[in-house]
């Protein structure tokens, strides 16, 4: 399987790729660069003419080369391919992700409009994607590589044992060398302060444990227990982490929002990547 990186010229699509590039030699997999054709109608501009070729197609081509290039210097040893899709971005990486490890982007497009664009197929993408979906927020350095001293921090529920998002997190861990922190919120009491009854503060305690049972031994697990809304908590963790993983539950054969208000706040506010991971069961 592969990363797939939704590309659109930005230079937050080009930092997605730059952080592809990075997770795709981690892993030892192959790096594929998309770009949905009918993005450009957005913008109306065109990156190069060409007597003989539509423009979108000449901007298209520009993108994807100049994309394939950053990912070259980044990674040289990473395998990449590119394609050109003729369609609309969430239908094209929704059904990318039937096959892909993970799918990238970048958090902002060209210009205001762009920008909207970009982060309704984001969303979207979030929503109905089949593998984890990565945004790339935050303006610090980011780099999915060894040695970068963030953390990655996991958002607990009460799901049972064996979540996919606990796996993609105690997975990029491991690859990175590097903690995974796992937040369990409770809603009593106040916002980031420390649970105040004992009673609650066992419950909480024991819903990590059971959530945590299964991490591969040997990672270095941070238990982190705090009060309030689970949003605020997550964004303030993600204020040093290097990526945040949150889950997302679909209902399968139904179309519609399944993000619930976490999941929409972290895509929308975090400080740094976040990666949303379908739980498909």
């Amino acid at each position: 399987m592969r990363l797939v990186v939704g590309v659109d010229g930005s230079e937050s699509s080009l930092r997605a790729v730059d952080w592809a590039a990075d997770n795709a030699a981690l892993r030892r997999t192959p790096l594929r660069l998309v770009y949905a054709s009918l993005w450009e109608r957005y913008e109306g501009a065109s990156l190069g003419r060409d007597a003989d070729r539509p423009s979108e197609q000449v901007m298209a081509e520009d993108i994807v080369a100049t994309a394939e290039r950053r990912a070259h210097r980044r990674q040289p040893d990473v395998h990449v391919s590119t394609d050109v899709l003729p369609e609309e971005p969430e239908q094209a990486l929704v059904r990318e992700s039937h096959s892909a490890l993970a799918v990238v982007l970048g958090h902002r497009g060209r210009g205001t409009v762009a920008e909207a664009v970009l982060g309704s197929v984001g969303v979207t993408l979030a929503e109905h994607a089949h593998c984890p979906v990565v945004v790339l927020r935050g303006g610090h350095d980011d780099r999915a590589l060894p040695g970068n001293p963030g953390r990655i921090v996991l958002g607990v529920d009460e799901k049972p044992a064996g979540s996919a998002a606990l796996r993609f997190a105690a997975e990029e861990a491991g690859l990175r060398g590097v903690p995974l922190e796992a937040v369990h919120v409770s809603r009593h009491g106040v916002t980031g302060t420390l649970l105040g009854s004992g009673e609650r503060e066992s419950d909480a305690a024991l819903a990590l444990d059971e959530a945590l049972r299964d991490v591969p031994i040997g990672l270095e697990v941070l238990r982190r227990t705090v009060s309030g809304r689970p949003r605020d908590a997550l964004l303030a963790a993600s204020s040093d982490a290097a990526l945040l993983v949150v889950g997302a539950r679909h209902r399968p054969g139904r179309f519609g929002p399944h993000l619930g208000r976490v999941v929409h706040g972290v895509l929308h506010h975090a400080a740094c990547p976040v990666a949303v991971v379908p739980e498909l069961s």
